[in-house]
């Protein structure tokens, strides 16, 4: 048997594979498990490439769970749902009393709560913890979002403290509080990125459709953003994107790609959790009605020869430069909104289950690491430091008067934008 691993992890499609080999290179000898075991042989493999990296692997899960030092902790990342149960059927029946299972998938809710009251009766921990920055993130440092047991977040701590993603206010990760609240929170922070998503994607529509902007326009445009208040992830992907060349053809890329979306579960479970709990999330709401909208692509097409001859009047002339800076002020506005829906949508949780979530915290580890990460979360969290009752986010001093400065370029560009038969919900 050798040395005995750390930690183990179970599930090693990219995410698995890709999180396994941070915590390997970070110090922490891991042993690996998948069902199908050509995976673990190609994770194995990618160790040894990678850095001659202490992963070991094992194809039989009763070998796999006594190749942990215990108090045993194993991390699942396996697709949501009944699977992640046959998994811990599995390796819980080689596991011990004190042992701790940790979930890292995109996992509803309560789901988990289930499995912690079930993992309780045979003397496990258990705990449900957010993963985001796809894979890149899972390699080099992702934001982690653990919820449940405090006691399974103290066994796991030193290792998660170093793989998470660093920023200059510390690693972004922290302990959510109890039960599922990790799982919401991480579904929340996906209901964000589609409201920001669906932001971008008007502000790109206006450019291109009123302001005529070419791709190396919006480049320099989104470019220019990222520079100022508007810096995130998001943006600088964006500006990114209008410089790929088709590999496959002429022209950009951006121009053929098909406008038909399809989507996961966390951002429907934001809006069905909004609306379970009396908050108004319309950012996010109607983000996830454009993504059921753009999947209807026969539909539209259908419907665009019935409504052809509309005319709504679309050759105003506008000045590219006075557009590009009213579309910035509009897209931060709309952005603070997003966000403040789902902070509101946080607080209205953690108020109806008593987890005493810390708003200006999850700020804090969202700074690096995931999808939404931006300058302004920053801001966001000093806000919630001055005033941790906020009862919204446009209710802070400081934000509230970058809402009112930046009023009457949103409304021009909203107001453009209906006038020129651009949806922009």
């Amino acid at each position: 048997m050798g040395e005995l691993s750390r930690i183990g992890l179970a599930g090693l499609a990219v995410m698995g594979q890709n999180l396994a080999l941070n915590i390997a290179e970070k110090g922490f000898p891991i042993s690996v498990y998948n069902r199908s075991t050509e995976k673990v042989d190609e994770t194995v493999e990618r160790a040894k490439l990678e850095g001659n990296l202490p992963v070991k692997g094992f194809h039989n899960p009763k070998d796999f769970v006594h190749s942990i030092q215990k108090p045993r902790v194993i991390i699942l990342l396996i697709k949501a749902g009944a699977p992640v149960d046959k998994s811990i059927e599995t390796l819980a029946a080689h596991m011990e009393e004190g042992d701790c299972i940790v979930d890292g998938g995109n996992e509803w809710y309560e789901n988990t709560e289930r499995r912690q009251e079930e993992a309780k009766k045979r003397g496990l921990l258990y705990l449900g913890m957010g993963v985001s920055g796809g894979e890149d993130g899972a390699r080099n440092g992702p934001s982690l979002m653990p919820g449940g047991s405090f006691e399974a977040y103290k066994y796991i701590e030193d290792i998660i403290l170093k793989i998470a993603a660093q920023v200059d206010s510390g690693p972004c990760v922290t302990y959510i509080g109890k039960g599922g609240s990790g799982n919401f929170v991480k579904m929340v922070h996906n209901g964000i990125e589609y409201g920001d998503m669906q932001l971008i994607a008007e502000a790109y529509d206006v450019l291109k459709s009123v302001g005529k902007l070419t791709n190396q326009e919006l480049q320099e445009a989104f470019s220019n953003w990222n520079k100022g208040e508007l810096c995130s992830f998001l943006i600088e992907i964006t500006g990114d994107i209008f410089g790929v060349k088709d590999d496959k053809g002429d022209g950009c890329l951006v121009d053929k790609v098909l406008d038909k979306t399809g989507m996961k579960g966390t951002g429907k479970w934001t809006v069905q959790q909004a609306a379970e709990l009396s908050v108004a999330a319309p950012t996010i709401a109607s983000s996830l009605d454009s993504r059921f909208l753009s999947g209807l692509k026969e539909e539209r097409l259908e419907a665009s020869k019935v409504f052809k001859n509309v005319d709504v009047g679309n050759d105003a002339e506008v000045d590219k430069h006075i557009l590009i800076d009213d579309v910035r002020k509009a897209l931060y506005a709309a952005k603070i909104c997003s966000y403040a829906q789902g902070m509101n949508l946080i607080r209205a949780k953690s108020a109806e289950k008593g987890w005493d979530l810390k708003l200006g915290e999850l700020a804090r580890i969202w700074k690096g690491g995931c999808i939404i990460r931006a300058v302004f979360l920053d801001r966001i969290k000093k806000a919630y430091d001055r005033n941790p009752e906020l009862a919204s986010l446009l209710m802070d001093p400081e934000f509230a008067q970058e809402m009112i400065e930046r009023q009457s370029a949103w409304r021009r560009v909203v107001t453009l934008a209906i006038n020129a038969g651009i949806s922009t919900p």
